[in-house]
Formats: structure tokens, sequence, C-alpha cells
């Protein structure tokens, strides 16, 4: 593999993980998720783990968050939330 073709499947890589990273680390930021963020800060795994957490982790978190939300209130306002 000569100089420029290694050159161009690094620009490549770069442009494929970068926008990922940039948005699974933003997502992480906003819900908290400190062990997250670090992760992908210090992991390069060609933006495979970014994705499975952009599409997959960061929405099983919001269902355990609402659930846990609606636990917290009184048992009259979640009879008026579950009938709407």
């Amino acid at each position: 593999m000569d100089l420029a073709t290694l050159e161009l499947a690094i620009l490549l890589l770069l442009a494929w993980t970068l926008p990922w990273k940039g948005i699974a680390m933003w997502k992480a930021a906003r819900k908290g998720h400190k062990i997250w963020f670090i992760v992908f800060l210090l992991v390069n795994t060609i933006a495979i783990l970014e994705i499975l957490y952009i599409f997959w982790f960061s929405k099983i978190s919001k269902k355990k968050q609402q659930k846990k939300s609606k636990d917290k209130l009184p048992k009259i306002t979640r009879k008026y939330i579950n009938t709407s």
C-alpha cells in the first residue's frame, strides 16, 4: 500500500468516524451519561459503538427514565396519565 492510498484511507475513516462520535458524545453529555462520554472520548471503534449508542442504548435509558418518573407520581396523577 503506497502512502497516497494510506492517507486517503485515513481521511475517509476520519470523515466517517468524527460525525458519529460527535453526535454520540453530544447525546451522552445532554443525558448526563458520563461513562459513555468518557468511553467515546478514549475508545475508537470506527463508529460502531457510537451508532449503537445513538440508536439503541440512549433510547433504552430514556424509557427507563420515563418509567421512573411515572413511578414517583401519586396514584391519582398516574391514573390520568395512563388513560390519555
